[in-house]
């Protein structure tokens, strides 16, 4: 069952994210000196006296959103207001009762939700008393607040435990796969997520880069539990020219990092470009199983065998790790195939599980060495005594030899790709290690 959810709501700019960071004890949301960085629903679970929750930051309302995509964040924030336990309204105690305030307030006293008022902004708590002004919005006594510094976030959680509801009989464990939607700007990430989910769960927008944080969703499928996490837009380095795009840019890579499967996106429509193949590397690069996506297949006008054949050919000749990778065309407007890519990150994630036993990876390994020796020094011969697999997830072998340092790159590529043709590792990196041993008794 879920955990008991906490979202922290308020207008724009009065220190949310700064409160979710304080609470987390680490800069998991987006916090910039602007107004309306924080778009979309971000979720994290966290813990206080005891206490397992889900924290949830949302993006700021607004009484009367004039432009489309204002609309979206109140549509979110309502949506996290319907799926929540208990509120935390943020208020910025340096302005004082604003009229958005008392909008919201309104809102969430019809809600009939345990709310609670948190004044921020206010450093000096001891001396502070414009937290009392807000006594006029109804919702109870006003917590005073210092989110930055932290002043007055352990009452204010104190007062968050008190309100929670009993939990529940059986606490969500662990998930058993974590899956990060990864690719360029505007590629259609999103989209897919909500297509997967069937419903408008993160914001969809035709403004590259809406989609700032990496936000994570809990489902199951065939009795897996999976995270599916929808990342920021990856830039180039030369790219990032701000601090909501550097910091998103570090939300993409730690979604990367805690992933077990990647679903490489890219645009068909608009064209396979070097930034994908960038991002994919540093999935690979990092362990990850990849699944590549080709969005927006639908759009393509020639979409017979031949240029599906075609297409994965220039792929595979342009990104040589994609020899290894499966691809699968698909629709994240139309759902085309968006179920059977979930289907492949299970089965890469089991390839990337696979343990061969000792026995057999000696065997192949002396029949690759038959095929083919290793290329000879000038100091004498290299040999390679013997191997096994001492990690999974990705797959990690441990060649010994009597000179590892004059094995080349080249037959390293070589043993890869035997082993690969014995075992398969489909979408899965596999890593080599050599050893310096001795063949003396």
């Amino acid at each position: 069952m879920k955990l008991r959810t906490v979202a922290i709501v308020g207008r724009p700019n009065v220190g949310k994210s700064t409160l979710f960071n304080r609470i987390l004890g680490k800069r998991l949301a987006i916090v910039a000196e602007r107004p309306g960085v924080t778009r979309d629903r971000q979720f994290a679970e966290t813990e206080w006296g005891g206490r397992r929750f889900l924290l949830v930051d949302t993006g700021g309302v607004m009484e009367r959103p004039d432009e489309r995509i204002d609309k979206e964040v109140r549509g979110q924030a309502d949506t996290a207001i319907g799926h929540a336990d208990v509120i935390v309204l943020v208020v910025d105690g340096r302005e004082g009762v604003h009229p958005v305030d008392r909008y919201v307030a309104d809102l969430l006293r019809r809600s009939g939700l345990p709310t609670i008022l948190a004044v921020n902004k206010l450093d000096e708590l001891a001396d502070a008393d414009g937290h009392l002004d807000f006594y006029e919005l109804g919702l109870g006594e006003p917590s005073p607040l210092a989110a930055l510094s932290g002043k007055g976030s352990g009452d204010l959680l104190d007062q968050v435990i008190e309100a929670l509801p009993d939990e529940p009989t059986d606490a969500e464990e662990d998930v058993d796969l974590s899956i990060a939607v990864i690719g360029r700007p505007n590629v259609g990430k999103s989209s897919f997520v909500n297509q997967l989910l069937g419903e408008q769960r993160v914001i969809v927008h035709d403004e590259a880069g809406t989609t700032r944080d990496a936000i994570d969703t809990r489902l199951d499928i065939d009795g897996r539990r999976i995270r599916l996490i929808d990342t920021a837009g990856l830039r180039r380095q030369s790219k990032v020219d701000d601090n909501v795009e550097f910091y998103g840019r570090l939300r993409a890579a730690s979604a990367i990092d805690r992933a077990d499967v990647c679903l490489l996106l890219v645009d068909t429509q608009a064209g396979v470009a070097n930034q994908d193949f960038r991002v994919g590397f540093e999935a690979w690069e990092a362990g990850k199983g990849i699944v590549f996506v080709a969005n927006k297949w639908d759009l393509i006008e020639d979409r017979g065998p031949q240029a599906l054949a075609e297409f994965e050919r220039d792929l595979r000749k342009r990104g040589h790790f994609l020899r290894w990778v499966p691809i699968v065309t698909a629709s994240a407007l139309t759902g085309q195939r968006v179920p059977k890519v979930i289907d492949i990150a299970l089965k890469v994630q089991a390839e990337r599980e696979k343990r061969i036993p000792t026995a057999e990876v000696n065997s192949v390994l002396r029949n690759l060495v038959r095929r083919r020796q290793p290329p000879q020094g000038g100091r004498g011969d290299v040999r390679l005594l013997y191997a096994s697999q001492v990690a999974a997830s990705p797959p990690l072998f441990v060649i010994f030899s009597n000179r590892p340092h004059d094995v080349k790159e080249h037959y390293i590529r070589y043993l890869k790709a035997g082993f690969r043709e014995a075992w398969g590792f489909e979408g899965s990196p596999v890593q080599i290690k050599l050893k310096k041993r001795s063949d003396r008794p």
